[in-house]
């Protein structure tokens, strides 16, 4: 015989006190012939056997399964389902399956966290995504002949030399100005 794990993303159910909960363990990949059902109960930490169902839809139930509660049944053939009727909160817990094919081949899916009598949790807020920042040019469109930004560097640039041509300029006329204590002649 042979197993094979089933990769699910886990479920939670949230189903009312008194109301009736179904679960499903669909057969992919293999022809089902019987399923059998399983429940984690949380806060006794212990695994109890539920019972199990055949593709004649003949369901036997574990020791101490309350039958008028628990339901087995084929759904079709290629589904089963376990109903829960009058859920309670003792029925917290995690529900799984097994199912077989006539070779033994065993097919285990993940379980169903069910949480009756919890307020499910909302979902957080869809936020907006924000929309690309687009890059800044104050370019006129108009002169195609310029490439990219090319005035918006040019002109200060021509304002920076002609500032500090001015400075040099107010530099040597200070010092031209300064009064001059030793003359040097130069001989020939």
């Amino acid at each position: 015989s042979s197993q094979i794990l089933q990769k699910e993303t886990a479920r939670v159910l949230y189903p009312k006190i008194l109301s009736t909960e179904v679960i499903e363990c669909d057969c992919v990949n293999i022809s089902c012939d019987t399923v059998y059902w399983f429940r984690s109960i949380s806060n006794h930490s212990k695994v109890q056997f539920l019972g199990k169902c055949n593709n004649a839809d003949r369901a036997y139930y574990g020791e101490g399964v309350e039958t008028a509660r628990f339901k087995l049944s084929r759904r079709s053939s290629m589904s089963f389902m376990l109903r829960i009727i009058n859920v309670s909160e003792e029925d917290a817990g995690i529900y799984s399956c097994i199912l077989k094919d006539r070779k033994n081949t065993e097919m285990w899916k993940p379980g169903i966290l069910l949480r009756p009598g919890v307020i499910p949790p909302t979902l957080p807020p869809k936020t907006k995504p924000k929309p690309p920042v687009k890059s800044v040019c104050r370019c006129s469109k108009k002169n195609s002949s310029q490439d990219g930004c090319g005035s918006l560097i040019l002109w200060p640039l021509v304002g920076l030399i002609a500032a500090l041509a001015l400075a040099l300029i107010c530099t040597l006329y200070y010092f031209s100005r300064l009064p001059k204590k030793c003359r040097h002649h130069f001989v020939k």
